[in-house]
């Protein structure tokens, strides 16, 4: 399945049904009054949070929802049946907004959330509710009143505690394939990741987070290249950075990696920069101890938190987890 994280779809809620205009036709009641029903009120159209959701796929086919209609009255004074509601269930962590004006309509981030996206017209009245004293055999009805009808964007935002952040093949999704049950495609070139993937670490029973690996960012991502606005946001409800750093690519470079990828990040969002961020100096396995300790000391001058792991053999990963489960839930 593709991971599809925006979709624009044309939602229209049910019109309200029509009054009726009807007049008793009774043996022995030669002049009875009128007996028009109120036609029902149309369906509304309802996003629900659906866990069991992780992509907006459901809407590359399907792009057109319209809730059903409200019943009009009928006579002896029937009122129609209510048009039923559409529910339309979307990923948790799904953003939706106004695509012509743009405006922020709702976050959808709590399992079971519902919210009304389009509410159906009202009913309109029979002619039974317009007889009066001076007027008691009224010849007229309402119409209904039409159903709201908008298009919308969704665009879902990845709910994570953790966001794997890090160049291309810097081994993301090795360390999520690692601790998380997650299966991300993993090889020896770049670009592997087309799709961010989420994986529940746990600690233990009790103790667990949920990590995001973020496919690897290239200079301009901000700016669009690489897909990169698309990638990036996803990073946003998380509350931890962990940057993963190929520490086989030499100091220099990897500082310049560093660098660039929080360059990408403030072009981005530059609130980004104000969470916690650790950093995991990835192929402990495969680098000198004098190489590692260079680059660990060239971090540590700058005041970030360092760790040593090696993702493909799990060196280094315990204390790594701990710190960022701590991050992560030590102020709950």
């Amino acid at each position: 399945m593709n991971f599809i994280d925006e979709a624009d779809i044309y939602i229209k809620a049910g019109d309200g049904g029509q009054g009726c205009v009807s007049f008793r036709r009774e043996k022995y009641v030669p002049r009875g009054g009128p007996d028009g029903g109120d036609g029902g009120a149309g369906g509304s159209v309802i996003l629900k949070v659906d866990t069991g959701l992780n992509t907006l796929h459901m809407f590359r086919h399907k792009r057109k929802f319209i809730a059903e209609k409200g019943v009009a009255g009928r006579k002896k004074n029937q009122h129609g049946r209510a048009g039923r509601d559409l529910v339309i269930k979307v990923p948790q962590g799904t953003v939706v907004r106004d695509v012509e004006t743009g405006l922020l309509l709702a976050d959808l981030t709590m399992p079971g959330q519902k919210w009304v996206a389009a509410r159906g017209g009202k009913g309109g009245k029979g002619n039974a509710r317009f007889a009066t004293s001076t007027n008691q055999a009224p010849r007229y009805a309402q119409p209904g009143l039409p159903g709201q009808e908008r298009t919308l964007r969704l665009e879902l935002k990845l709910l994570a505690d953790v966001g794997l952040v890090g160049a291309p093949n810097a081994g993301k999704s090795t360390l999520l394939s690692r601790v998380s049950a997650a299966k991300p495609k993993v090889a020896d070139y770049p670009f592997t990741t087309l799709v961010p993937h989420l994986g529940v670490v746990e600690l233990s029973d009790e103790r667990s987070f949920v990590m995001a690996d973020i496919p690897g960012l290239i200079e301009g991502a901000h700016a669009g290249a690489g897909m990169g606005t698309d990638f990036l946001k996803h990073v946003e409800r998380t509350e931890v950075l962990l940057h993963m750093i190929d520490a086989s690519l030499g100091a220099d470079a990897a500082i310049a990696t560093y660098d660039m990828i929080c360059a990408e990040l403030k072009g981005f969002d530059s609130s980004l920069m104000d969470k916690a961020q650790l950093i995991a100096l990835n192929k402990m396995d495969i680098v000198s101890e004098q190489e590692m300790a260079e680059l660990e000391g060239r971090f540590m001058g700058r005041g970030l938190e360092t760790y040593r792991i090696s993702a493909y053999t799990g060196q280094g990963l315990e204390p790594l987890l701990e710190q960022l489960y701590h991050l992560c839930r030590g102020k709950q």
